[in-house]
């Protein structure tokens, strides 16, 4: 059971730097029916329970032809994860390995991503499956999943090198 703040056997942890504004800017909220991190899913599933994007209004026309996607990738801040620690030791177990060798919210910028389902889009709100964050989580961006998206333009000398 993960605890809050807990350092376990083997982990490492690190004092971070100071926190400077990265000029991200929040372009909604994330409604999901988790209060806490004990019993926040560690990874959505497309078939999990239904959660609500609620985009704010200065980005509606941003939302133009979403509709089409059948899947969309979702960035998202996670307000409430530690941002310490270097080895982390996910089983509980003493073995570690390196933050960025590891899907753990717990990073030294927590962003956090999931494949959803796209249901249906009402005004702002888009109704979605496959989240795995707390309710009220920082939205940072909306795509198209990639192995949907089909580029506009035709592929140019250099893309590929």
């Amino acid at each position: 059971m993960v605890r809050l703040n807990e350092v376990r056997q083997n982990e490492v942890m690190v004092k971070p730097g100071a926190f400077t504004d990265a000029g991200l800017t929040y372009i909604g909220r994330i409604h999901t029916p988790w209060n806490d991190r004990l019993t926040c899913p560690r990874q959505g599933k497309q078939d999990g329970p239904p959660c609500r994007i609620e985009i704010f209004a200065r980005w509606a026309e941003a939302l133009t032809g979403i509709a089409k996607y059948e899947r969309l990738e979702v960035l998202y801040w996670l307000h409430e994860s530690r941002r310490d620690l270097v080895l982390q030791s996910p089983a509980n177990n003493g073995e570690v390995r390196g933050t960025f060798a590891l899907r753990s919210p717990v990073r030294p910028n927590p962003i956090g991503t999931s494949i959803v389902k796209l249901e249906r889009v009402e005004g702002l709100t888009l109704h979605v499956r496959g989240l795995d964050c707390l309710d009220g989580t920082p939205l940072l961006d909306i795509k198209p999943d990639r192995s949907l998206f089909i580029p506009l333009a035709p592929p140019q000398r250099g893309d590929f090198e």
